[in-house]
């Protein structure tokens, strides 16, 4: 083939893509308000409920052993619950404390200059070709710290771009992809390892009364996989998405430093003393933390699992990791006069969030209604059974699985409410057909990260497309799909691809986890 030819083929084949990305953008943002999208989705489940309530199924829950029955929310019972439990639906909806508190102290780090001289140095030393590779991997490397990656790299993603002269929806897109189009992969152990192990082992024993799982059974394919999703979001970052969203016209309400360059003798001061207090309170952190007697670990001994403290305190240790070293930097800076100056820094920050906590009151109220309905595991339960009735051979039987996984996450966000559903039927119907526990775990993990990214109902979605506004304030929810479309398809492919190479070679997807199980 000629050179000619090849360039009018991926000339042929970049219009393709950009019209169907252009197709999707301009269908998502003809949706209302996301605040409105949660509302009409909340009427539309408590309709639907109240038809399909007077439905038999004969589709068994396995956790219960009982058909699955759907409860009508429009009962007076049902609604009169709704509305006694509406202010405790709010305010114990999990992602508003996480994001409120986070920022809280952020903003202060932020107001302050601290972080903005922090950026201006590590772009000293960063190359700008590298810029996508480490922010997408950082942003994996955040799975540790839960879903710090939502409310700390995904903003800092549009700053580190912006500042390096790139747009920042690009930065957004990037960081997105890697917290959570990459979810499954990191190079340490997560909690996420330690609790679907628990999940898979228990439905695992009801084959197989003595067999159990390894917490660490998918460690080393994880540790693969992040090195893959991050050159394969690099691609589809620079190739892909960065053309097209960079024409978009950057016309938000934001403060931005033109100079990325200059750094005066008092800030560079200023940064030395407040990152040597974040250090010294990393250093005690890990000293509290390192005895095996330690009150931050969990009763297991483990610093990792989700019972331990110290992983129920991230997000008050981010508070506190960036307010410290924020008001010390304003200080020694002159940014902060006094006390007044810090209390107006978080003023501003919970400002900017007023769209979000609207917001998150319709979606706390949807996913409650959908949770309560049984919807949500109805249609999981169901898609489950349409692929036992294929009986498909290994391979096809594991991609299945990835597929079923995606969809299904689509509808129901939480990866320990899906595997609660999805594993004592997926686990032990695999391990019929030869397939171990294990390899059922890390084809249902990649099935739960690739649509992250494309879905509205995944909790943290209204707030990365706030983000998007603060830059371009006509950016919808189908200004964010379609930017985070092609990573969803290349991971999807990418990773499918690695587990069955990875499956085909027989490397080890981690501690004792073998790829096949024979009852004897």
């Amino acid at each position: 083939m000629s050179t000619q030819t090849r360039t009018r083929n991926e000339v042929s084949e970049s219009r393709l893509m950009s019209g169907f990305l252009n197709a999707i953008e301009k269908a998502g943002n003809r949706l209302p308000e996301p605040a409105l999208i949660f509302f009409y989705f909340l009427l539309a489940v408590m309709g639907l409920s109240a038809v399909l309530s007077m439905m038999t199924f004969d589709v068994i829950n396995p956790m219960t052993q009982e058909a699955v029955k759907v409860n009508n929310l429009l009962s007076a019972e049902a609604l009169t619950n709704t509305l006694a439990n509406m202010v405790t639906t709010f305010t114990s909806f999990a992602p508003l404390g996480i994001v409120l508190v986070a920022m809280l102290g952020v903003g202060v780090a932020e107001s302050s200059g601290f972080i903005n001289v922090a950026l201006k140095k590590m772009l000293r030393v960063t190359p700008k070709k590298l810029l996508t590779p480490m922010l997408i991997f950082v942003a994996m490397f955040s799975h540790v710290a839960a879903d710090a990656g939502y409310v700390l790299v995904i903003p800092l993603g549009a700053i580190i771009f912006m500042s390096a002269g790139r747009h920042p929806l690009v930065g957004i897109a990037a960081a997105f992809s890697g917290v959570s189009g990459g979810f499954a992969a990191n190079m340490v152990p997560t909690g996420n390892d330690a609790l679907l192990q628990g999940f898979t082992q228990a439905a695992a024993q009801l084959l197989d009364s003595s067999y159990t799982v390894n917490t660490l059974c998918n460690l080393f394919f994880g540790i693969v996989s992040s090195i893959v999703i991050t050159l394969v979001g690099w691609w589809v970052t620079e190739r892909i998405v960065e053309p097209r969203v960079s024409k978009m016209t950057i016309d938000g309400d934001f403060k931005h430093d033109e100079d990325m360059s200059n750094v005066t003798p008092q800030e560079s001061r200023a940064f030395n003393r407040a990152s040597l207090v974040m250090l010294l309170g990393l250093v005690a952190l890990a000293a509290a933390a390192w005895p095996e007697s330690s009150m931050l670990r969990g009763t297991d001994g483990s610093l990792t699992s989700y019972s331990a403290p110290i992983m129920k305190s991230i997000v008050p240790l981010i508070f506190l990791i960036f307010i410290l070293p924020g008001i010390v930097f304003g200080f020694v800076s002159g940014t902060f006069k006094s006390g007044k100056d810090v209390i107006g820094s978080m003023n501003d920050s919970m400002s900017k969030m007023g769209s979000y906590m609207v917001m998150a009151f319709f979606c706390a109220m949807f996913i409650k209604a959908f949770s309560d309905s049984n919807i949500g595991t109805l249609f999981a339960l169901m898609g489950a059974d349409g692929l036992k009735a294929l009986e498909l051979p290994g391979q096809a039987t594991i991609i299945g699985m990835i597929v079923l996984t995606a969809v299904v996450n689509l509808l129901i966000g939480s990866a320990s409410a899906k595997w609660a559903l999805l594993s004592p039927i997926m686990v032990p119907m695999l391990m019929a057909v030869g397939i171990s526990p294990e390899l059922t775990q890390a084809a249902f993990r990649i099935g739960d990260s690739c649509t992250n990214i494309i879905t509205p109902l995944m909790v943290f979605f209204p707030l990365i497309v706030i983000y998007c506004q603060r830059y371009v304030k006509g950016a919808g929810v189908g200004t964010l799909v379609s930017m985070m479309m092609p990573y969803s398809i290349a991971f999807f492919v990418a990773w499918s691809i690695l587990l069955l190479v990875w499956w085909g070679i027989g490397m080890p997807l981690g501690v004792a986890a073998p790829y096949t199980w024979s009852a004897g």
